[in-house]
Parts: structure tokens; C-alpha cells; sequence
């Protein structure tokens, strides 16, 4: 079983931000010490990197689920939570990191990074939460989660000179020969199951070359192990057809294979632009280099360099060399030059609310519905203590200072309207700004002692009642249809 893997499939998952503490400092003698607590930690990120040393996706095949530290929880006496720890993922120089068919980063480059998921943020303790409202808050934020999401990694190895050709046609000697990667060499077909990369120097110029397993006719289209490494060729400044002179099949001959070749890569796509060298190999041998100087004339209508080379005895493979060296010299003389990545500071509009409300009504009731979407109104719903009224009273104050109640009343929202921001559900009740919050308890809000209002149980149930009355009429009219039918 081959130890090269080019594409796995993993579940990668942030770490959850901690909890806030709420906490009031003890002390004899200072019976009113004040809030003390801290804020949580925050969750670990999930970051892959390009490693030189790492050149395969094995170790992700064993492993396909990678997930950051939660972040502590925050305690009293002014202790924060301790951040989360972030994994850093090791992966080779070419990886292409997939989301639900979209590329998220294309690793080049060692080095390179990239944060794919990111740790959810630490709840801010009671301490952070102090205002001239709320002297003493008697709640804290909940931590967020983090980032979970599933992700696709595929390897296109980074090469400059890629040898495509048919099985057996002398690739593996050939990369063998020019430099000194080792890969396995036979007298069958389909010897090469992985690319193999070697690294070659002409004169000044270092390049890297690859092969890559033997095509045939149907490759693009998933026909024997094309399709799974035709990726390996696309980063590749230079493209060289190498074929077997000294093949005894009668229905082949250097042209029909070109011609083969040449009509998978362009059933692949993308590599119409790449220059191509059209190595004819295995010249050692008395018939291939009569077949080589036989078809010499008929590839120039190609218009590409022909080089006839022996991988056995290294005949031709200096001019090769650097006839490789010279077009990876051009390709990388023609890219743009690289440039250092700048900060751009992009200020949010002055006009940008940060959310929207859309008013909505359910196909079987009556009653209409306000979805609120946006940022900050979603974090701070998952960052609210549902059980704790103060805190509730809390994001009352946030999503109307926000201007979500203002965005309502336009909509046409009505005290005891349903509003569902992300997974909650709610009757919306204006904010009194009457009502001070301070006068109450800690870890109670006034605003919840009204009693001249429905609760929210009761308005729930009649809700249930006007749907089943709506679903029982619309049977009763089904049936009634029915009965008119048969008559």
C-alpha cells in the first residue's frame, strides 16, 4: 500500500471561548469591595502552515479531526481565563485547502499560513460589565464557540519541469538520472504509483522537476490514475513529453502519443499556455534511435525543441538540462514580481447598522414573525445567560442601543410581536427607559415584574390553539372537496 496521500477529508473545529465569572470582592472591612470577575479565556485557533519537511498528507488520513483548546473560564479576585491553545498544522508546500467547494487558501511558499478556523472570544466577567447603570452587575457573558467546519485537502506539488508521457515510457529513469530522487523503477507498466520530485541544477539555475504517473487515453475523464495526479502538473512552468522510442507495439508510434497526450491535457484544462519539450527517449537502443531520427521531421509541425536522450547511458540529458533551465529562467521572468502583502483598513460605512430585520409570516399562522440577522446582534445572543434576567434585561439595553427596536417599530413590530434572532425565539417588549435596572437585585432585571401582559408560556399556547384551528379548517375544506367529488 502506497505511504503518498494527495487528498483527505477532515473536520476541523475552534476551541470555545470561556465563561465569564461574576464574582464580588470579600474582604473584612470592606463589606463593598466591588465586582471582581474575570473575563474568559479565548478558544484556540486551528492554522495550517507550509512545512519544507512535510511532503505528503499521510499523517491527515489517520487523523481527520483537528481541534483547538477551550479557553478557562474566568474566576474571581480579577482572574482571567487562560487562552485556549492553537494548533498549527504542518502540510506541504502546494496544498489547497477546500470548504463546500470553495477554495479557502492556496498554500504556496514555505511558511505560509493561514487560519482556517478561528477560537471562539471569552465572555467578559462582571468586572468589564460595570457602567453607571450597573454598579455591580450580577451576571457575566458566556463564551462563544468556535469556528467548526469540514474542509478538503489537496496536494498539487510544486514543480517547475513536469514529465508526462504513457507507462513505461522511461519517466522515472529519467527524473533518476537528472537528479537524485530515487523512485521505483521496472520492467511493467504503471511502475509509478505517487509523484516523485527531484531537484536539478544547470549552470546557476536550480529547478525542480516532477513525474508523474503514466497516462492513457481516458485519463481526464477518470481512466486509470490520471485524473488523480493530472493536478500535479498544473503548477509546472514546463511541460515535456517523454516517449518511448524503443516501443514494440505496432499501433503506437511517437506521434499518435503526442497526440494522445496532448488531447488529455486539454481535456483537463489550463495548461494550453505552458511551453512543452518533446523528449525522445531510450536512444541507447539500436531501434529507438532509428524511430527517433525517423520521426525527427514529422514533430516539427509541433513547433517545439526536440531532444533525443538515453536515460541508460546520459546521452542528450546535459542538453536537456539546460533546455529545461532556460524556459523555467523565461516562465519565471515573466511573472509579476512578488510584492509584500499590505495592510488595507477598510472602516465600516457611517451608515451601517450592522443588522437587518425582516418581517416574515409562517405559511399555517397568523401570527407574524421579525427575524433580526447581523453580527452582533447573533454574538450577543450566544453570549447571554438565558437563566439570568439581569442579563437578559442586559441585552435588552444592547440590541436597543444598537437601534433593533427602532428597525422593529419600523417594520411594524408591536409589544408581544415574535422576534427570533439566530436560534431564539422571543416576544419582543419595547425598553421602558423609565425602569431603572440598578433598582432591582443583582442578577434580576424590573422589567420582568410587570405582570399587566401575557407571559410568554400562555402566548406560546394560544399560538399552538390558532395553528390547530387553521390546520383543522383547512381538512375540514379538503374533505368537503372531496365529498362535492364523489357527487
Amino acid at each position: 500500500m502506497t505511504s503518498f496521500v494527495d487528498r483527505v477529508n477532515l473536520q476541523v473545529i475552534a476551541g470555545k471561548g470561556g465563561n465569564g465569572c461574576v464574582s464580588v470582592h470579600r474582604e473584612k472591612f470592606k463589606p463593598l469591595g466591588g465586582p471582581d470577575g474575570g473575563n474568559g479565556g479565548h478558544g484556540g485557533d486551528v492554522v495550517f502552515v507550509v512545512d519544507p519537511n512535510v511532503h505528503t498528507l499521510l499523517d491527515f488520513h489517520f487523523q481527520t479531526r483537528l481541534q483547538g483548546g477551550n479557553g478557562k473560564h474566568g474566576q474571581g479576585s480579577n482572574r482571567d481565563g487562560a487562552n485556549g491553545e492553537s494548533i498549527r498544522v504542518s502540510v506541504p508546500n502546494g496544498t489547497v485547502i477546500y470548504s463546500e467547494g470553495e477554495i479557502l487558501a492556496d498554500l504556496t511558499g514555505n511558511g505560509t499560513e493561514v487560519t482556517v478556523a478561528q477560537g471562539g472570544r471569552g465572555g467578559r466577567g462582571n468586572r468589564a460589565l460595570v457602567s453607571s447603570k450597573r454598579k455591580v452587575p450580577g451576571f457575566a457573558e458566556l463564551g462563544e464557540s468556535g469556528d467548526e467546519l469540514a474542509v478538503t485537502l489537496e496536494l498539487k506539488s510544486v514543480a517547475d519541469v513536469g514529465l508526462v508521457g504513457f507507462p513505461s515510457a522511461g519517466k522515472s529513469s529519467l527524473i533518476a538520472a537528472m537528479s537524485a530522487a530515487r523512485p521505483k523503477i521496472a520492467d511493467y507498466p504503471f511502475t509509478t504509483l505517487t509523484p516523485n520530485l527531484g531537484v536539478v541544477s544547470a549552470g546557476e539555475t536550480t529547478y525542480t522537476i516532477a513525474d508523474v504517473p503514466g497516462l492513457i487515453p481516458g485519463a481526464a475523464a477518470g481512466k486509470g490514475l490520471g485524473l488523480e495526479f493530472l493536478r500535479h502538473i498544473e503548477r509546472c512552468a514546463v511541460l515535456a513529453h517523454v516517449v518511448d522510442c524503443a516501443n514494440l507495439e505496432s499501433d503506437r508510434d511517437p506521434v499518435s502519443d503526442i497526440d494522445a497526450l496532448e488531447h488529455e491535457l486539454t481535456e483537463y484544462g489550463g495548461l494550453a499556455d505552458r511551453p512543452r519539450i518533446i523528449v525522445l527517449n531510450k536512444i541507447d537502443l539500436p531501434d529507438g534511435r532509428e524511430l527517433a531520427d525517423y520521426v525527427r521531421g514529422d514533430l516539427e509541425k509541433y513547433g517545439w525543441p526536440v531532444y533525443a536522450v538515453s536515460a541508460v547511458s546520459r546521452e542528450g540529458l546535459k542538453e536537456l538540462n539546460f533546455a529545461f533551465a532556460k524556459e523555467v529562467v523565461e516562465y519565471r521572468e515573466a511573472q509579476p514580481p512578488i510584492e509584500a502583502t499590505r495592510a488595507v483598513i477598510r472602516p465600516a460605512a457611517v451608515d451601517d447598522s450592522g443588522f437587518n430585520v425582516k418581517k416574515v409570516k409562517p405559511a399555517f399562522d397568523g401570527d407574524v414573525e421579525f427575524i433580526v440577522t447581523g453580527n452582533k446582534p447573533e454574538r450577543w445572543i450566544r453570549q447571554t445567560n438565558f437563566e439570568n434576567e439581569e442579563a437578559v434585561g442586559y441585552l435588552a439595553d444592547r440590541l436597543a442601543a444598537l437601534g433593533v427596536e427602532d428597525a422593529l417599530v419600523k417594520q411594524g413590530a408591536v409589544p408581544g410581536s415574535f422576534v427570533r434572532i439566530a436560534e431564539h425565539e422571543f416576544e419582543w417588549q419595547p425598553t421602558d427607559p423609565n425602569i431603572i435596572a440598578t433598582v432591582a437585585p443583582r442578577g434580576t432585571d424590573a422589567r420582568f415584574e410587570i405582570s399587566d401582559r401575557k407571559g410568554a408560556d400562555e402566548r406560546l399556547a394560544e399560538r399552538r390553539e390558532r395553528r390547530a384551528e387553521v390546520l383543522e379548517r383547512v381538512a375540514q375544506e379538503e374533505e368537503a372537496r372531496g365529498k362535492r367529488r364523489k357527487r
